[in-house]
């Protein structure tokens, strides 16, 4: 493990001594219990900034980028270009509000429990259960795939086998400290981050003649067979919009930052700064892909169009490509390297779904069992629950890999959509709360956004309307198919449920704006924001090393 400079070291330590309470507190009994609270805040968050950074940048990146991105292929490349840039205006978007209301409230869970306390506990407990059970579900996801990228090489033994392994890997990362799937995610974040950028500079090189047949081919399938799929309007419409899907499902990261701020050192700095990576890695990464598969692979390819590749990694538009050109090796380079994909992302999926139902514990909205943490900090009860749901990926034995992971995808895609709904929705109400209250965002705020409130609505139109149409193919004449229906639009329903039956049975109530709390837990944060600051003040880098990645992280 990479050596950590002193004031991570010293702040994860559990004989920190915290000092006196500041001023203000009142009464010793809530200064006790202020106390008591920062140690447990300090022995629970171990994620260092370099970790959190990596993990932004990397966090949002998987095997879909790579090999699910083929499917986009298929609408065109100026399409999916435009289908790109314009999600990730929607993504961004949802960044942004999530930037200024998790910075100001880091809470464990954060999405989920602000969602409860800015609009209504009815709609933290839906979206809470959402999130958990979509994460859940790509746990089970990457633990199948496993086994139909290992076809690649010939493996056709149990796929049993391959799924357990998976299993037990999360397992060992997740249940017993979060710095350890903290340093473990930085390394395969760094993996994932190099093979985003070798595909791009493979792109670079093969169009302009760098491959075995010297085929300078550039642009030529944005001309021949075009730039965009579909020979009448309704059929270059239909294109778009399975292009928007397709970035729909690649894009993401603004949950995974907003989950990972309860367990961040230091996170009123560290959250913030990951946040404001995010367009960043949006151009690089994911626009740069989505124009580097439409160089590469034209939308007519027989592969892509009959999926005649037996193989998951035969899907990717890179694997096709590097066959086009009759590039050796490079393929099964390529394939190793997307088993590091999935390892990350079951790793950080793994994360994501034990944090969801431990927040929804500390709330009372699942069984107290879920709330307990180790001496770590880590709510390993969840953990454990999380890693034996996951264990219907061996639903695969049964019905095939192939049409599993179908499943797994399209409800996993709707649930992140009502998800982003949601955050939008969070923060408007949060934004109408402090106009009626009097508050001044600028000042109240400890980041605030310079394309709010545009962002925030912006994303609350979008990501609604692309919920409701990302399952649009299965109503098109012919296409009807039940399964494909229930798994598109069912986690509405089952969500949606769970929120309607606490908000009945519960009695919840909307919180109108004049009435949202604003104010519970600032002074915890800004004590603990001062007590990271002074750990900072007292032991600063002293070495060329510590000072460099100080200054990067």
């Amino acid at each position: 493990m990479q050596e950590d400079d002193k004031s991570e070291a010293y702040i994860g330590s559990q004989e920190v001594p915290l000092g006196e309470i500041p001023a203000g507190s009142s009464g010793s009994n809530d200064g006790d219990a202020l106390q008591a609270k920062l140690e447990h805040q300090v022995n629970h968050r171990r994620l260092n900034p370099r970790q959190i950074q990596l993990s932004a940048i990397a966090g949002a990146i998987g095997a879909a980028l790579f090999v699910a991105i083929g499917a986009g292929v298929l609408s065109g490349p100026l399409a999916l270009l435009i289908a790109f840039i314009f999600w990730a205006t929607v993504v961004y978007s949802i960044g942004q509000c999530q930037m200024e209301i998790v910075t100001l409230l880091p809470l464990d869970g954060s999405f989920i429990r602000l969602a409860t306390r800015m609009v209504d506990p009815a709609l933290g407990v839906g979206v809470g259960w959402n999130h958990f059970f979509a994460q859940t579900s790509y746990v089970m996801f990457e633990a199948t795939i496993i086994n139909t990228l290992v076809e690649y090489w010939g493996y056709d033994s149990n796929p049993a086998i391959l799924i357990t392994v998976s299993l037990i890997f999360y397992l060992a990362i997740n249940v017993y400290r979060a710095d350890l799937f903290g340093e473990v995610e930085f390394w395969l974040s760094l993996g994932k981050v190099l093979l985003a950028a070798g595909l791009i500079l493979y792109t670079f090189i093969a169009m302009l003649g760098g491959n075995p047949l010297h085929d300078r081919f550039g642009f030529r399938y944005w001309k021949d067979p075009g730039p965009w799929a579909g020979e009448t309007s309704s059929g270059k419409l239909q294109a778009f919009v399975n292009a928007v899907n397709v970035a729909g499902f690649c894009m993401g990261g603004p949950e995974y930052l907003s989950m990972i701020a309860g367990e961040a050192k230091d996170p009123r700095k560290t959250i913030p700064r990951a946040f404001k990576t995010l367009m960043t890695r949006l151009v690089i990464f994911f626009i740069g892909g989505c124009i580097c598969v439409g160089i590469l692979v034209p939308y007519n390819d027989e592969t892509l169009t009959t999926g005649s590749s037996n193989t998951y990694a035969g899907k990717s538009p890179y694997v096709i490509s590097m066959s086009r050109l009759q590039i050796p090796v490079l393929p099964s380079i390529v394939n190793a390297a997307l088993i590091t994909c999935v390892l990350s992302g079951g790793n950080a999926y793994t994360f994501n779904a034990s944090r969801s139902l431990h927040a929804l514990a500390l709330d009372h909205k699942a069984p107290k069992i879920f709330a307990r943490v180790n001496k770590k900090g880590v709510p390993y009860t969840s953990v454990i629950l999380v890693m034996l749901l996951s264990c219907l990926a061996y639903l695969a034995l049964g019905s095939g890999s192939a049409k599993v992971l179908n499943w797994i995808l399209n409800f996993a895609t709707a649930a992140t959509m009502l998800n982003w709904t949601v955050m939008a929705l969070t923060w408007v109400r949060f934004n109408r709360a402090m106009k009626k209250q009097g508050i001044d965002r600028k000042e109240f705020l400890p980041v605030s956004s310079r394309i709010q409130p545009y962002a925030g609505y912006w994303a609350l139109f979008w990501a609604p309307t692309f919920l409701l149409l990302q399952g649009y193919s299965v109503f098109l004449k012919g296409n009807w198919d039940v399964a494909t229906f229930i798994f598109n639009y069912g986690i509405i329903a089952l969500a949606g449920g769970i929120g309607l039956g606490f908000k009945i049975f519960g009695r919840t109530p909307f919180h109108r704006s004049k009435d949202v709390d604003l104010v519970s837990d600032l002074e915890f944060f800004d004590h603990l924001t001062n007590y990271y600051q002074q750990i900072k003040d007292d032991n600063p880098p002293t070495s060329v090393k510590d000072t460099i990645l100080a200054k990067i992280f």
